[in-house]
């Protein structure tokens, strides 16, 4: 199955109407969610992160009918200054209380320093590298969908355990792919495990990995480890099996990786690659069920975990703000942020967690492997659990990244 860009657009163009209903403007909270619409992340995210906030905000407001919620949505283009440029066309001149997604690092650290110049929230349930609760933390930003050391942890300590003590990491040349390799590398290492080699390619703008697979090959490795995202990742999949890489025996790791990337490429290329996923439809009747309320609004695809994980993130924000009082938290992001740290994470989509001092919302996340056609009971049946980290385990303690503003 292609990725089909036509539909994309065309689903984004269909929900571009905003979740709203009459009310004064002192109770009606407006929410951006700031992605990609149209670039390699598209699939991963973008509309479908925004019609899963929609969703939240449809079912808030039937809970509280006094507080009207809009959703707004604007594509970054994955550069640095157009997502800061829009954040603050947004705060300044449109009225957004909180922003949501952001599935590029950079933009994201951008946006996070917009947001704490003006008191707003920006809550980044697409972006990955771990400092957005350490080096890049404010007091007005949470991380809430995963990080990319949580993933890597995940990942590598089974495999190397099951034996796979050679790893070659093909990454994108920005930052998110440095910091994937780097946290996988160092865990590697330090059970015992080796680095064959690793090669970065352009981002945005490659689609041939033709060179980079045979590096790979090359150098023996055990392990092909995909430190990279979206139509990237699927494409580094597909051109794997052509040069037959998985069939000589190596095994494939993606640091971030989706149903929809599986399913892309198909299940005979990907299958038993391994990849963490906090979230996946099929995990319980909550899931299910979600599924079963998103995949009619979205050309027919089940959620992801970003997806999800803007669902989740939206609704708790909101859960504060009406804890607070909407003016309270219109008035001051900081304080805003504060009262969901004060709140427990508890739905259905990411069950049980808390938002840590520093930003970072702890919760458990989960090794999956992609099924085989043979395993496979339908279109969306794509992987088995492998194992369950628990939240106590699943992220890197406060101390270690140290955070300027929490004192541990």
């Amino acid at each position: 199955m292609q990725i089909r860009r036509r539909t994309l657009l065309a689903g984004a163009a269909a929900l571009s109407m905003p979740a709203i209903r009459t009310a004064s403007a002192a109770s009606t909270m407006k929410i951006g969610v700031l992605s990609d619409m149209s670039g390699p992340y598209a699939e991963a995210s973008g509309p479908g992160d925004f019609l899963a906030a929609q969703m939240a905000a449809e079912d808030f407001m039937k809970a509280h009918p006094a507080i009207s919620v809009e959703v707004i949505q604007g594509d970054m283009l994955l550069k640095p200054d157009v997502g800061a440029s829009i954040a603050r066309s947004w705060y300044d001149q449109e009225g957004v209380d909180a922003i949501f997604d952001i599935p590029q690092s950079a933009v994201a650290i951008a946006v996070g320093q917009v947001a704490k110049d003006k008191d707003k929230v920006v809550i980044f349930t697409a972006a990955g590298i771990p400092d957005l609760t350490g080096k890049y933390c404010t007091p007005n930003q949470v991380q809430w969908t995963y990080d990319l050391w949580s993933n890597s942890n995940a990942i590598t300590r089974g495999l190397v355990q099951a034996g796979g003590d050679s790893w070659f990491f093909i990454k994108p040349d920005y930052i998110s792919g440095h910091t994937m390799v780097k946290d996988t590398a160092t865990i590697v290492e330090q059970m015992g495990g080796k680095v064959a080699g690793m090669a970065a390619y352009p981002f945005p703008g490659t689609t041939d990995f033709s060179a980079y697979i045979l590096q790979a090959q090359a150098s023996k490795a055990k392990v092909l480890c995909l430190a990279n995202a979206g139509d990237d990742t699927a494409n580094c999949i597909k051109q794997a099996h052509e040069f037959g890489l998985p069939q000589s025996g190596v095994k494939i790791a993606c640091l971030v990786y989706q149903d929809y990337i599986s399913r892309s490429v198909g299940l005979e290329a990907a299958a038993g690659i391994v990849g963490a996923m906090p979230f996946y439809w099929d995990m319980n009747e909550g899931t299910r069920a979600f599924a079963a309320r998103f995949a009619p609004r979205y050309h027919k695809a089940y959620p992801n975990y970003f997806h999800a994980g803007c669902y989740s993130a939206v609704w708790h924000y909101l859960k504060a703000v009406a804890a607070m009082g909407p003016d309270k938290a219109k008035a001051s992001g900081r304080a805003a942020v504060e009262q969901m740290k004060a709140l427990p994470v508890s739905d259905p989509l990411y069950g049980t967690g808390i938002v840590r001092a520093d930003g970072k919302h702890v919760h458990a996340n989960h090794v999956w492997e992609t099924k085989s056609p043979a395993e496979s009971k339908g279109e969306w049946d794509q992987f088995k659990l492998l194992a369950t980290v628990p939240q106590d385990m699943a992220f890197q303690p406060m101390e270690t990244l140290a955070c300027a503003f929490v004192k541990t």
